[in-house]
């Protein structure tokens, strides 16, 4: 089994799996190891993996591909080779499977889940929220994150907070608006039925319902329709309906409504009809001298429309995307700084890690405030301490890494002497100084690239990556001269890297030349 780490450029510190038969590398969204990086082909190269067998092939890519610094088309390639392309160096590693390990992981999977384990809940009530938000609701987002990044996480739980604070912010307060609207209009409904009554009380009393007089409603905004009717569902009013029996479903409503209630309980009844409208339905009665009471002689239907209706629909839309887009805009500001907040302290202490193994600080020491990280700050301390006695042979002394200022002024020196084409560059792998010989060998400018890694500057990657991966073994290896080759400007050259050591033992500087092959 393989897999590709890359080492180098913008995609330094990913892995990408290779799995059994071919696997195409590329940009096109379709291979199997994608990635965007400018310079490299939709599909630059293949790798087929057969059994512990790896063999490389490139796929007639613009800008080529590299096996140790090498151009190929096509090779078999082992543990450890570096593969270059623009912007990416890569290192092919097999992963030897060992029954020991994946026994290893169970146990250590086991030990997970007991440290997962539910605590005892607590006697004092006073944390017993705190217990079960921790080891009841938890551990169901545990659960997600297991299945999605932190960050998608995140993202799905401020929506959610959204939906939820609008939902328990706005919506009761146009849920009211809307109540007010309704009952205005139950009472304007209520005053057209005691007009009516109070203009026909003659006719009422003697229920001559055809005699009644509903004419001022035919003019009045926002009515657009009414039935008067008896209570066998008669329409007498208006006279286009007359004497024809009610079929409108809010009537017939009313009807029952009102037959089924007596006459002086719940006189108005109001419900939010379709398209828009309100149905107002009230009781008509009519005073009997005899009994010294009020009889329901009638009911009349309204549906209304009115514009403050329509207004108030177009306001609660306005109000709704109006409360969604701050939202929206809000949540993602928070986001942000609670991602970057978050990840930061992080980056910080992968960056002290590196200068901790590069012996440039003898432990960590944040400086962001972050106080579920001191356990783990601790601990690495402890490790580096112990990695120290162990490089040391027991001692206890730090030496601080030296500064590479003065090792580089010595190479620049070496450089004015050169014979042919040199460069210089830091203990960084960033470009100090490059002869004229060089510059017009690589292209490279020393006045536009000084300070920048040789990655960043060089118009090849495949020869950047050729001259860091020799730099890097020279260090590796006492400062010995390292020797590789590359074509530059349709020549084969010999490049010979050599590292300048301190007195830590680690790399200060690295000197370059080129020599033709002939």
């Amino acid at each position: 089994m393989f897999k590709l780490v890359a080492i180098a450029g913008k995609l330094r510190g990913q892995e990408f799996d290779l799995s059994d038969g071919e696997n195409i590398a590329g940009r096109d969204s379709s291979a199997d190891l994608h990635f965007q990086v400018e310079g490299v082909s939709k599909e630059h190269f293949s790798i087929t993996v057969t059994g512990d067998v790896a063999y490389l092939k490139d796929l007639k890519s613009s800008n080529g591909t590299f096996v140790n610094g090498k151009v190929v088309k096509s090779k078999t390639v082992v543990n450890s080779d570096k593969i270059a392309i623009p912007d990416v160096i890569f290192q092919l590693v097999e992963i030897k499977e060992k029954k020991t390990i994946i026994k290893r992981a169970v146990i250590v999977d086991e030990e997970l889940e007991d440290f997962l384990e539910v605590d005892e809940s607590p006697d004092n009530i006073a944390q017993m929220p705190i217990h079960f938000f921790k080891y009841k609701l938890m551990p169901l987002l545990h659960g997600f994150n297991k299945e999605y990044e932190w960050r998608i996480l995140i993202g799905i739980l401020l929506t959610i907070f959204i939906v939820v604070t609008i939902a328990l912010t706005i919506f009761p307060v146009l849920k009211d608006s809307k109540a007010i609207l309704l009952y205005e209009t139950a009472k304007r409904g209520g005053t057209y039925a005691r007009i009516i009554a109070r203009q026909n009380s003659r006719a009422l009393e003697e229920r001559k319902l055809d005699l009644v007089d509903t004419s001022f409603l035919d003019k009045e905004d926002g009515i657009s329709s009414y039935e008067l009717f008896d209570l066998e569902g008669r329409i007498v009013r208006p006279m286009t309906k007359l004497n024809q029996y009610i079929s409108d479903t809010f009537s017939i409503r009313s009807k029952e409504w009102a037959s089924n209630t007596s006459p002086r309980s719940k006189k108005t009844l109001t419900r939010y009809l379709d398209a828009g409208q309100i149905g107002i339905a009230r009781k008509i009665t009519a005073f009997n001298a005899d009994t010294g009471t009020y009889d329901l002689v009638g009911v009349i239907a309204i549906r209304f429309s009115p514009r403050s209706l329509a207004f108030q629909a177009t306001k609660n839309s306005k109000a709704y995307l109006e409360s969604l887009v701050t939202s929206g805009i809000v949540a993602i500001l928070f986001f942000g700084m609670v991602y970057f907040l978050t990840i930061r302290p992080f980056d910080e202490l992968k960056f002290q890690i590196d200068e901790c193994l590069r012996g440039k600080r003898k432990e960590l020491e944040p400086t962001l405030l972050f106080e579920e990280l001191n356990t783990i700050v601790g601990d690495i301390n402890n490790l580096l301490a112990r990695n120290r006695e162990l490089q040391k042979d027991g001692t206890d002394d730090f030496e601080e890494m030296e500064d590479d200022t003065t090792y580089v002024a010595s190479l620049k020196e070496f450089l004015l002497g050169a014979g042919g084409p040199a460069l210089v560059l830091n203990s960084e792998k960033n470009l100090e100084a490059v002869n004229n010989e060089a510059e017009d060998l690589t292209g490279i400018r020393e006045s536009s690239s000084h300070g920048q890694s040789l990655l960043d500057v060089a118009r090849e990657k495949g020869f950047a990556a050729t001259v860091i991966e020799l730099c890097d073994k020279s260090a590796d290896n006492n400062g010995t001269s390292q020797q590789g080759m590359y074509e530059l400007g349709g020549f084969d050259y010999n490049i010979f890297a050599t590292s300048l050591l301190g007195k830590d033992s680690f790399a200060k500087g690295f000197y370059v030349t080129f020599v033709r092959d002939e």
